[in-house]
């Protein structure tokens, strides 16, 4: 009985997730907003993944790399917004203990892996721009599985580290978690038991997430623009630098709320503020995404048009 009774206190049946509150009106905006957010980024992902497939001139390393993040932002983005327009939709916030677990650790596996993901990417970019000589021997197909198997057995391997913690605490209490998804400290918040040993690991695991491959990131496109300030074509150079203004900024932002929410320590004013962070980092890096590093790329618009037209004379 007593074991029973223990069991039952560590694993609420539902959290209620509180969401943006309770304005119906607002709902139904937010509901069409997310919606066309969802299928412009499920639609933009899945398109890279298919033209990056089926086209032999995306096959090098860098196409290689967006396939590899357009499929990360596919599932990303799939563990967070269904949840969500299914709230906006019905007014049903209620979510299992067993689902609210399982949302956080595929979305953490994801941010994760992002981190490193990202950071991949941009030595790519720093060997084929500055050492273009060596690019093929360096930036090999091992290397690039490699690398990616690097960066997604990270993710897994730390936020498995993360969530078994979690499921180390008990709950017992409140179960209204005040977030648009099953979010770590929020829930954690609910504990009965003292979860600072969780946002000690969190913490820990937060730097060596984020700021490995943040400073990485960095360094790779400060070489890059110190690369393209040789160049004598000032339009080169005009060309160059939007590209790398655009991927900093996508960076920027993806780290920067990652860093605040799960590095710096909590405050009152900036507990209030993870909502709004999180927006960022679940919602509008993977739209950004494939239109920064992909959509206005000139060899994946010219591997869509190919393909249309290939599918057009199929058809005819």
């Amino acid at each position: 009985m007593v074991e029973n009774e223990k069991e039952n206190q560590s694993s609420p049946a539902v959290f209620i997730l509180l969401g943006f509150g309770n304005i119906i009106q607002l709902h139904v905006l937010l509901f069409i907003l997310f919606l066309a957010i969802y299928i412009l980024s499920i639609t933009g992902n899945l398109l890279i993944i298919f033209l990056v497939w089926v086209d032999q001139h995306l096959h090098t390393p860098m196409y290689f790399f967006l396939m590899n993040l357009s499929c990360l932002e596919t599932c990303y983005i799939s563990t967070i917004l269904p949840k969500m327009l299914a709230i906006f939709l019905t007014g049903d916030r209620a979510i299992s203990f067993e689902g609210c677990i399982t949302q956080y650790y595929f979305f953490g596996i994801c941010a994760a892996t992002e981190c490193y993901l990202l950071a991949m990417m941009s030595y790519d970019r720093y060997l084929a721009i500055c050492k273009p000589l060596n690019y093929t021997s360096l930036m090999n197909g091992r290397l690039c599985l490699q690398l990616a198997f690097v960066s997604w057995m990270s993710g897994i391997l730390t936020n498995t580290i993360i969530t078994s913690s979690v499921l180390a605490l008990t709950f017992c209490g409140p179960n209204e978690i005040d977030h648009f998804f099953c979010d770590l400290y929020p829930v954690t918040n609910l504990s009965c038991t003292n979860n600072q040993l969780v946002k000690l690991v969190t913490f820990i695991l937060g730097i060596i997430t984020t700021v490995p491959p943040f400073l990485l990131t960095l360094y790779s496109y400060l070489c890059i623009i110190l690369n393209v300030l040789q160049i004598k074509s000032k339009a080169a150079q005009k060309k160059a630098f939007s590209t790398c203004s655009s991927h900093l900024i996508v960076v920027t932002i993806f780290y920067g709320s990652i860093f605040l929410v799960y590095v710096v320590p909590e405050t009152e004013t900036l507990k209030k503020l993870h909502k709004t962070f999180s927006l960022f980092y679940t919602i509008l890096t993977p739209i950004l995404n494939p239109l920064i590093y992909s959509l206005r790329n000139r060899e994946v618009k010219e591997a869509f048009f190919h393909s249309v037209r290939r599918y057009s004379n199929r058809v005819s």
